[in-house]
């Protein structure tokens, strides 16, 4: 198959780019917005035409969270619009996409793992553009997945876990929130999983996937300072309410990962694992 990869390179793009050696069976096209503009809708189609496009993995999103609260336009024109562009283009070839979404489609009120039949709520710009994303790439193609993941890292890119050793290192003391659960996804991860749905076949409908097991951010923070042999930093937690920011993060958002697993056959690793493979990278 002829592969689109767009936003190859963010976190998740650069992590699929390093997995496509083991997968020299699909030709791929990895683009990030100086290859292909996706909130051009005639640029996309063109792209998607020409190369004769079979399948897109669709990484590109403004993940800028609390700056999505005044930039809404921009913002809206990247999680909503471009995934319905992609989503047009591909259902043209009758083709497949997987749609990357997010946790933060939720309002974090659970007090168990969500599952995919959950009612939505988003209550931030950025979940709501990443839900109208995920509905407007569901409308266009009729051949769309949908992957909800949370809390991503990567040795590539910037992100919490890299923060947290570089802060660890200038400072004497952290403060972290303790009152938002979830669970880290490593972005290789969540590569080798969208790797075995393609080989598996494409399959349509709404997935979650991040690494097993269940944390805060203060733990999250501890666990990276002591894989990373930091130990003049001392870590304290914070309730949200000593943070504020712009945008409302969920409070708790653990995604059940069942489905996926059952339907690729696949083992999600435990969060802690990952780290230290990730943090390996880094040292």
């Amino acid at each position: 198959m002829n592969i689109l990869i767009t936003g190859c390179n963010g976190q998740l793009g650069n992590e699929i780019q390093l997995l496509e050696q083991q997968h020299p069976e699909h030709t791929y096209f990895n683009t990030d917005v100086q290859e292909l503009d996706i909130t051009d809708r005639h640029a996309v189609e063109r792209f998607v035409i020409d190369n004769a496009i079979d399948g897109i993995v669709n990484c590109a999103a403004y993940t800028a969270v609390d700056k999505a609260e005044e930039n809404t336009q921009l913002c809206a024109l990247l999680n909503t619009a471009a995934p319905g562009f992609l989503a047009a283009a591909i259902e043209k070839r009758g083709g497949w996409l997987i749609q990357v979404s997010t946790d933060y489609v939720f309002d974090g009120t659970n007090h168990r793992p969500y599952v995919e039949s959950d009612p939505v709520c988003p209550n931030s710009v950025y979940g709501r553009t990443k839900l109208a994303g995920e509905q407007e790439a569901q409308r266009a193609c009729r051949h769309t997945m949908i992957i909800r993941t949370a809390w991503l890292y990567s040795s590539f890119g910037n992100n919490f876990v890299k923060t947290m050793m570089r802060l660890g290192r200038e400072k004497t003391e952290l403060g972290v929130i303790f009152d938002q659960i979830g669970t880290p996804t490593y972005a290789r991860d969540l590569a080798v999983a969208i790797f075995a749905a393609i080989s598996k076949g494409v399959k349509t409908g709404v997935y979650h996937f991040s690494n097993e097991g269940v944390i805060s951010w203060y733990d999250f923070a501890k666990a990276i300072h002591r894989i990373a042999g930091i130990r003049d930093c001392h870590v304290r937690p914070l309730h949200t309410s000593e943070y504020p920011t712009p945008a409302t993060r969920p409070h708790y958002s653990v995604l059940d990962k069942t489905k996926i697993k059952e339907t690729y056959g696949i083992e999600i690793p435990y969060w802690e694992e990952s780290l230290e493979a990730c943090i390996g990278l880094l040292a």
